[in-house]
């Protein structure tokens, strides 16, 4: 089990699973960056333990979230995204569901439904989005991850959800090289963010919004 730094290989493209649209090699250098420190697949393992269990990953295979939760240990079960949502799993057969960045959003309530129809008793839905507050927000633009999603009343905690917040970070070798990349990547946001960097590492705040299937689904 793997809960150290992380060290990923990947095939290029790699933003499956985060919220960007990128060219094939300035993806692949996003995907190197991203959280080194593995906090995200940490902070999941915190909130329900992934070894030995089996987890309905949505719309994450390829992706580096997928790779560091097979390093775990966790007995992955791959899912499309489609909408409206219908998961290729049997009722009751999974222990949790994880979807990231592109699944889940605004917690649509047919889409809580079917996840409780695939979970067994007690079993966990994860999603993991964007909290912003953090220099990647302002590169990328408003969301509304950015906004009413994680606040009180937002339509996560309307729907049962409760929120953990992660502080992580885009870490690259040298100022130089993350200013060189995120103006390259960003246009003028990269290159206004640029002239303020002092350190090789971009914020990145990530919420993970977490939710028990309740004794009686539905």
């Amino acid at each position: 089990m793997r809960l150290g730094t992380t060290t990923r290989t990947y095939t290029p493209p790699i933003v499956a699973d985060l919220p960007l649209q990128l060219d094939p090699a300035l993806a692949d250098r996003v995907a190197r960056s991203f959280d080194r420190e593995g906090k995200v697949v940490r902070g999941l393992h915190a909130l329900t333990s992934i070894e030995d269990r089996d987890v309905g990953a949505v719309d994450l295979a390829g992706g580096p979230l997928f790779s560091d939760l097979e390093a775990l240990g966790a007995r992955l079960h791959a899912a499309p995204l489609v909408r409206p949502l219908s998961l290729p799993f049997a009722d009751q057969s999974m222990d949790v569901v994880i979807g990231a960045w592109s699944t889940f959003r605004g917690a649509d309530p047919l889409e809580i439904v079917e996840v409780d129809r695939v979970l067994r008793p007690a079993g966990r839905l994860l999603v993991v989005h964007d909290y912003g507050r953090d220099d990647v927000s302002l590169l990328v633009g408003d969301r509304p991850e950015f906004g009413s999603w994680g606040r009180r009343g937002g339509p996560f905690t309307e729907a049962g959800f409760k929120i953990r917040v992660l502080h992580c970070w885009w870490t690259f070798e040298t100022v130089d090289d993350a200013a060189a990349f995120i103006g390259e990547a960003f246009g003028g946001a990269g290159e206004s963010l640029a002239a303020g960097l002092h350190r090789p590492r971009l914020s990145h705040n990530i919420a993970i919004y977490h939710r028990a299937r309740p004794d009686r689904p539905g």
